[in-house]
């Protein structure tokens, strides 16, 4: 006799709360672990997107965020006339540009050519050496920079040494985006690696015995068997860094900024600290707002171009 449909849907409820407390329990201490992170997560990333109502609103700090009155698109209209943003954004995708093109192929360069070395102390060295920068913040990494490029610095020492005359590098507009693309390859290129020492690391030793057999020099051995290889893993490293196109590295600018280098050292996230300094809340959050908006159409673009060449790659 078949049984009632409430029936039937009780009992299903009771098996599925059974599987749900069964897997509770086999499974408890890793949820206790995982917690605490999530929790950090929610409350950093999530919980502050509540403020993301200043950017629509006439944003009052004694009357709080939902009590201040609503503007519509005000700040933004603002943004985008208002004096600053243009350049501010102009300087951000030029640097963006020469970090995609120089900066991110770097870590995938050093890791190609370590992965050739067959003197195992010295790839050791070279990785040693080129993690150490990583773990040094901005701060005292432009400290070693304005002192190894100021007027008595080791560069201009050297130059001096070849009849050359010093030069204030940091003081000149024409040469910060070479000194910021320079210095942020010798603080990544290290770390960046390691991903792709991993991906190396996988690849099947007997792709390189066929073609060894085949008669492939080294070069063609790189070019059709490591480099395919890992093009997975720099696609998704690829559609993971372009999400923060206009994210340039706000420490390594406003550490390396000058007074002299400011027209061109003005980026979205110099902006937005200075319109928060002058307590013009909604403006700033505009601009981030507008910053994010643009990384998530850029990842989506993206990933779209990459499944459309291939659809086994992409995010999802």
């Amino acid at each position: 006799m078949p049984q009632p449909a409430a029936a039937l849907h009780d009992h299903r409820e009771a098996s599925t709360a059974s599987r749900l407390w069964r897997s509770y329990k086999l499974h408890k201490s890793l949820i206790f672990m995982f917690l605490p992170g999530f929790l950090l997560f929610v409350l950093f990333h999530y919980v502050p997107l509540y403020g993301l109502l200043i950017a629509f609103k006439n944003y009052q700090l004694l009357e709080g965020v939902w009590a201040s009155p609503w503007v519509g698109w005000e700040h933004f209209e603002r943004l985008f006339t208002g004096p600053g943003f243009m350049d501010a954004l102009r300087n951000t995708v030029i640097i963006s540009l020469l970090k995609l093109v120089i900066v991110f192929p770097a870590p995938i360069v050093l890791a190609l050519l370590l992965n050739e070395v067959r003197v195992l102390f010295f790839r050791k060295l070279i990785q040693t050496v080129s993690y150490l920068p990583h773990f040094f913040s901005w701060v005292i990494l432009s400290g070693i920079l304005f002192a190894f490029l100021s007027m008595d610095g080791g560069l201009n020492q050297l130059l001096k040494y070849f009849g050359f005359s010093p030069v204030s590098w940091l003081l000149y507009p024409k040469y910060f985006y070479g000194i910021v693309v320079v210095s942020d390859v010798w603080q990544s290129i290290g770390w960046g690696s390691i991903v792709y020492f991993a991906a190396l690391s996988a690849i099947d030793p007997t792709l390189y015995d066929a073609g060894i057999v085949d008669g492939a020099s080294r070069w063609q051995r790189i070019w059709y068997i490591t480099v395919p290889s890992i093009m997975p893993t720099v696609i998704i490293m690829f559609l993971l860094g372009i999400g923060g196109f206009l994210s340039v590295g706000f420490d390594q600018i406003y550490n390396l900024m000058t007074p002299t280098t400011s027209n061109v050292a003005e980026i979205l996230d110099t902006y937005v600290l200075r319109r928060l300094l002058s307590l013009d809340y909604s403006l700033g959050t505009a601009a981030g707002i507008f910053k994010s908006f643009v990384g998530l159409a850029l990842v989506l673009i993206g990933n779209a171009l990459v499944k459309w060449y291939d659809k086994d790659q992409g995010l999802w």
